[in-house]
């Protein structure tokens, strides 16, 4: 009776616990949206890590706050899809029509859900998944809320921009051949890619008819229908239609399918894919969501558009992640998957692998793998390429040297580590990580003096590789000991001393510590200069500030301030670096810090390394402000950082590359995996103790 009892009462608890976990996951932020296209909200979407392929891969974008264009979904190279709709002969496909905008319930890396009035008393509600690399699904489910019996008609179309051959129409799909030719960067670096690939796009009802916009001449409302979607006069269009009827408060729903794959699949293997797409619970996909992201730490917030960026955020980093392919045994990532252009669908980058810091509250294993990524390619010599991908291993010769990545591995596996806990990792880190910072210190301090350069094609190795002041109006960067190459080895090598004191080597921890110390010292003594309270770059040849002409090396540039983020200056010497910093005529501008003083005549905030504000670079200051108990100034960065970021994704729904300092602008490149940094600012205000 006892064990009886005792038993009813353990499965009494184990039911309390999982209502408790059910709760926590569909209680989700991401699961439980209300957003209009006025909120901050991340629209792209790309095929889960466990169903995604390089060669093949195609994401989408949802397009629903442009009043002229249609409200469906674009890619730059795969085609777009959507449906308008048709009642009382008046046709509604571009968001201006509709009678109520799209309102977004669900959003996560792979799917959206949303709803919307085409007209009034007509509720749709749509469901899209990015399967795969190769499929995506769209659900929709139409509800008559009137008390009458309605009809309307719908318009499921797929739209090409560019050659579509061999088009073919059998069962309610058409078939066909498409080229996604591969751009200049992926051309030259021999990046294997499927140009020439089957398409499909098919419904899961008989419809009433099919054609193409040729076709259709003689009907108004598709050639509105081509028109509004700003099709190209190349552009392939083609549409369904179908009219449903309903009884007062009844809903129906169909789905379409767009797929591509290999050039020599087969029509009826397409086609038979595409049926089985049209059984599949996407519920299930929200739940496998809603599991990963429970793990991310739920913080306390009482700006919405932080808390929106926060959770976008790791939507972002998600998206990007790639499984293990070709040369890479782990999962690595790219920076973009839509729009994808080959220099930011090439691999991993150390600086863009700062987003990690954040990335590994979400996914701890994966994080740690895409770390191995670069272990795993590491030369005997302890050298690590600039760019490493499933086919590319990017070394770039130059000058009898090959070119490396900033300096960041220790740092970034000992941040990973600390979250991760895992010993494992940690001595895989600590010994590729010391091989790793011996080559670097080794090869790049031509003068054997204790303070580095940059080497090999110096620009790209720097991270900062167009319009950097100093690059371009004094000289190439190897000429110069620089406070940023200097800063990040101080960090290396006070995070292989963590490291060697969790593994219990004491002595090589006191070894690296030393050389830290070391580094410091000189950082102190040759870079900083007591007359401008800031540390710039010197002629290796004299410990300088002059190269050509008299102080031409004492141009502010935020490398300046990455000392603070590697703890080298004293309290003094912070404290007069803080006045340029916090100086609104210099750094301290509306939207963040500029990577150049804004005194300077070569200053654009929305240039390229000459004034943008980086946010992955903002967080480096921003940590070294909270490390040197300047919690307000700290907050007060993250909060400038975070408006325009905000701003950008209630207007055009992306993150981008960079954000202008002073305006409400961004640039290169949208869907940018390292503005995914974001979330890491609120993680650590949290555990500051500050108000988020």
């Amino acid at each position: 009776m006892k064990y009886s009892n005792t038993r009813q009462l353990f499965l009494w608890f184990l039911l309390v616990f999982q209502l408790l976990l059910v709760q926590k996951l569909t209680g989700q932020y991401l699961s439980n949206l209300h957003a209009s296209k006025d909120d901050a909200l991340f629209t792209t979407y790309a095929g889960p890590i466990e169903r995604s392929s390089y060669k093949t891969d195609q994401a989408y974008r949802l397009m629903w706050y442009d009043e002229g264009k249609n409200v469906g979904f674009i890619s730059k190279d795969g085609g777009n899809i959507g449906a308008a709709f048709i009642s009382a002969n008046k046709i509604c496909s571009t968001l201006a029509g509709y009678y109520r905008e799209p309102i977004v319930t669900t959003s996560y890396p792979d799917l959206v859900k949303f709803g919307f009035y085409p007209f009034k008393d007509f509720r749709v509600e749509a469901f899209f998944v990015v399967y795969s690399s190769e499929a995506a699904i769209l659900e929709f489910r139409i509800t008559n809320e009137s008390h009458q019996y309605r009809t309307i008609s719908v318009l499921p179309y797929f739209s090409y921009d560019g050659k579509y051959e061999n088009a073919e129409i059998a069962e309610n799909a058409i078939t066909g051949s498409i080229h996604k030719k591969r751009d200049g960067w992926m051309v030259e670096q021999k990046i294997p890619y499927e140009e020439d690939l089957k398409s499909i796009f098919s419904v899961d009802f008989q419809p009433d008819g099919f054609g193409s916009y040729a076709s259709f001449p003689e009907k108004e409302e598709i050639s509105n229908l081509k028109l509004n979607g700003q099709l190209s006069d190349t552009a392939h269009f083609w549409a369904y239609i179908k009219t449903f009827y309903f009884q007062p408060g009844e809903s129906q729903k169909f789905r379409m399918i767009r797929s591509i794959g290999q050039h020599d699949f087969s029509n009826e293997k397409l086609i038979s894919e595409s049926k089985n797409l049209c059984k599949t619970n996407l519920e299930e996909l929200v739940k496998a969501n809603e599991k990963l992201f429970s793990k991310i730490p739920e913080l306390h917030f009482t700006n919405k558009d932080h808390e929106a960026i926060y959770w976008n955020s790791f939507n972002l980093i998600r998206q990007c992640m790639m499984p293990p392919e070709g040369a890479c045994a782990e999962n690595y990532y790219v920076f973009s998957r839509e729009p994808k252009w080959g220099w930011g669908y090439g691999g991993q980058v150390f600086h863009e692998s700062l987003v990690m810091l954040a990335y590994v509250f979400m996914d701890p294993q994966s994080a740690m793998n895409s770390q191995r990524v670069y272990m795993n390619r590491q030369h005997p010599s302890g050298y690590i390429n600039y760019r490493t991908g499933p086919y590319l291993n990017e070394q770039i010769d130059y000058n009898r040297q090959l070119t490396s990545s900033a300096p960041w591995f220790n740092w970034q596996n000992s941040e990973i580590y600390k979250v991760s806990r895992e010993k494992k990792f940690l001595r895989e880190a600590y010994n590729s990580g010391k091989k790793f910072y011996n080559y670097y210190v080794s090869n790049r301090d031509a003068d054997k003096d204790g303070l580095c350069e940059w080497g090999a094609h110096a620009v790209l190795e720097s991270v900062r590789d167009a319009r950097v002041a100093v690059w371009d109006k004094v000289g190439w960067p190897s000429n110069f000991e620089g406070p940023d190459i200097n800063a990040m080895l101080v960090n290396e090598a006070k995070s292989l001393a963590f490291m060697a004191r969790e593994l219990g080597i004491e002595k090589e921890a006191s070894k690296w510590l030393e050389d830290a110390n070391n580094r410091s010292k000189f950082i102190n003594q040759k870079l900083w200069d007591d007359n401008s309270g800031f540390y710039f770059n010197v002629n290796k040849e004299n410990d300088s500030f002059t190269f050509k002409d008299s102080d031409d090396l004492k141009i502010k540039e935020i490398i300046g301030f990455l000392p603070l983020w590697a703890g080298i200056p004293d309290s003094v010497k912070a404290k007069i670096l803080l006045k340029s910093l916090t100086n609104p005529d210099e750094f301290w501008r509306k939207y963040g810090i500029p990577t150049l003083s804004a005194k300077d005549d070569y200053y654009n905030p929305i240039g390229y390394w000459n004034g943008p504000v980086w946010v992955q670079w903002n967080y480096l200051i921003f940590r070294g402000l909270l490390d040197y108990g300047y919690k307000n100034e700290a907050k007060e960065l993250a909060d400038r950082v975070m408006i325009n970021i905000a701003w950008h994704l209630k207007k055009d729904h992306v993150f981008w590359e960079f954000y202008s300092a002073d305006d409400l602008q961004a640039g290169w490149n949208q869907t940018y995996i390292w503005a995914g940094i974001a979330a890491r600012f609120f993680i650590d205000l949290e555990n500051a103790g500050l108000n988020q």
